[in-house]
């Protein structure tokens, strides 16, 4: 018997006549659709940029008249900048004791604050030390440090700069800075022992941070990242999207190009040194040009956060800052 088939005579008929249909109407249709562009023709999807954020402390460098966070906030809107970096002494709640209600209350509204004045809050600025041997002073720095990763969180604030912590042995500040940030160890101590402190309180605070959705950035500051391999030596530790470095460019005083590109590929927040007037402890004269460059050609497009550290009126003193970094970064 003969296989049948799914084909029928009329179906023929019907497929010609549709066929021809079909036809017509394609080719109808080359002849009215407008032909592509060339892919050189294509527009160019713009760079991403980085964006300006102004400190706190570019207002207060711990002496009196203390400038409040709102002030702040107010004159960075004024300013057009994109955020600002709150310094957590400069606060007006107490830096060491327990968070209450009323604290959070005053978090809240400093949130909303930024809201109405079109800025973001981009990183809280704190001090802790894990430089101890002491293991009740460093549960002590622990817990400072996860209470301000509850003030982050309250605030909406991303980023959190963390210090490494240093020996204290030269315990006067401005005597650190003559010794170039530089000072002996503990006696009894070595440099490994600070760093095994520093790691392993910084993983004790990991998992609240990434809870938190804040960022632990460790600055290169005095003490155990006081140069770019102390610093990197932390931040390799880890192996977590939510630890990076933060680049002071002030901070490296000498060969300071080479040091900031070592740690620029870590970086995941910036914070822009300028010393209009003279600076408070030292003056550098910073390139933001190849400052800019270090950056993008490590593809960092996050915060650019001005701190001006020089002794100038800080309100005739940042707008100008914000103008020279605006043309380094080539921002509009």
């Amino acid at each position: 018997m003969a296989a049948r088939s799914c084909f029928h005579p009329r179906m023929k008929f019907q497929s010609r006549r549709n066929f021809l249909k079909l036809a017509g109407t394609s080719a109808l249709a080359a002849a009215t659709v407008t032909p592509l562009p060339a892919a050189s023709d294509a527009p160019v999807p713009p760079k991403p940029k980085v964006k300006l954020g102004l400190a706190s402390y570019s207002y207060w460098h711990f002496r009196p008249p203390k400038v409040s966070i709102e002030e702040v906030i107010e004159k960075a809107g004024a300013l057009g900048v994109s955020g600002v970096d709150i310094l957590h002494r400069q606060m007006d709640i107490p830096e060491k004791e327990p968070l209450t209600a009323e604290h959070r209350s005053h978090l809240r509204k400093l949130k909303r604050h930024a809201l109405r004045h079109g800025v973001g809050l981009s990183c809280l600025s704190i001090h802790q030390n894990f430089v101890s041997p002491d293991k009740a002073n460093l549960q002590t720095q622990l817990e400072h440090t996860h209470k301000c990763l509850d003030i982050a969180y309250e605030l909406g604030v991303p980023c959190l700069r963390v210090n490494s912590g240093r020996w204290n042995t030269i315990k006067d500040f401005d005597a650190l800075m003559a010794a170039r940030g530089i000072e002996p160890a503990l006696p009894g101590y070595k440099e490994d022992d600070a760093f095994k402190w520093c790691i392993e309180s910084l993983e004790k605070c990991l998992l609240k941070a990434e809870y938190c959705g804040v960022v632990l950035a460790i600055e290169n500051h005095w003490g155990l990242s006081r140069t770019p391999e102390g610093l990197l030596r932390i931040v390799n530790a880890f192996d977590s999207p939510w630890i990076g470095a933060l680049m002071d460019t002030g901070n490296f005083l000498e060969e300071p190009y080479d040091k900031l590109k070592q740690i620029a590929p870590k970086t995941v927040y910036v914070q822009a040194k300028t010393y209009y007037g003279g600076g408070e402890w030292y003056t550098l004269d910073l390139d933001y040009k190849q400052i800019a460059k270090i950056l993008a050609d490590a593809n960092y497009t996050g915060y650019v956060t001005l701190e001006f550290e020089g002794k100038e009126a800080a309100d005739t003193a940042v707008p100008k800052s914000i103008a020279m970094l605006r043309k380094a970064f080539d921002i509009a």
